[in-house]
């Protein structure tokens, strides 16, 4: 679940933006202060903020040169009564990734951040090439598995999985991927290839799901 937290004095206000994240499948927390949300950023990891610039106990831009600081790839939306040309320019130098004003649309506020999660779930993806499953590793770019040599269609295919750990993963974009076909042949060569990487998984506790008509997911026994 998307964790999200919402940075505003505003407790009203907050109190509604919350509760119409959480209707939509966010999990998020309100915080009325720049000091507070230093605290709890401590505690917990979030997938994205949403500030306002004013009415903190702290001044906005430099909470909002904090957090980028702390956090160089962390989704920053600010949102917020500033309208001026000046404020926006200052907030994107800063780092902000998306810059709303009030009064907005909700509607909109869920586009733009979902928008901001898939662009930073492809660089995410993109970065990770080692993973460590229940203390065995997997290195994408030596084609390893705890240290055995793996082929480079195994390891290709294992680091699909491993990103979308969890999820299914489409059987046809693999396919399309991998092989750079999509037919009854290509179907049963990946079939005999999520079998070999079984053997590998089966010590670590993870499992290769088959889902019916969709694809494969890589989850934990």
């Amino acid at each position: 679940m998307t964790k999200c937290l919402v940075i505003d004095s505003d407790l009203s206000l907050s109190t509604v933006l919350c509760d119409y994240l959480d209707s939509r499948g966010y999990r998020s927390q309100h915080v009325g202060s720049g000091k507070k949300a230093i605290e709890m950023m401590g505690l917990e990891h979030f997938d994205v903020v949403i500030m306002e610039l004013q009415g903190l106990e702290t001044n906005g831009f430099e909470l909002l040169r904090e957090l980028r600081h702390r956090d160089s790839l962390l989704p920053l939306i600010v949102l917020t009564a500033r309208t001026e040309r000046e404020a926006q320019m200052r907030a994107f130098q800063l780092g902000c990734d998306d810059y709303l004003t009030k009064p907005f649309s909700m509607d909109i506020l869920i586009y733009r951040i979902e928008a901001i999660l898939r662009r930073a779930r492809i660089h995410q993806e993109s970065r990770q090439r080692l993973f460590e499953l229940n203390g065995h590793l997997f290195d994408s770019t030596h084609q390893t598995f705890d240290g055995l040599h793996m082929s480079a269609r195994e390891s290709d295919l294992l680091l699909m999985l491993c990103r979308r750990e969890g999820d299914t993963v489409d059987k046809h974009h693999i396919l399309a991927a991998l092989w750079k076909e999509d037919n009854a042949f290509t179907a049963r060569s990946l079939g005999v290839f999520v079998n070999r990487l079984r053997h590998y998984l089966t010590p670590a506790g993870y499992s290769i799901i088959a889902v019916r008509r969709r694809g494969y997911k890589l989850v934990k026994n």
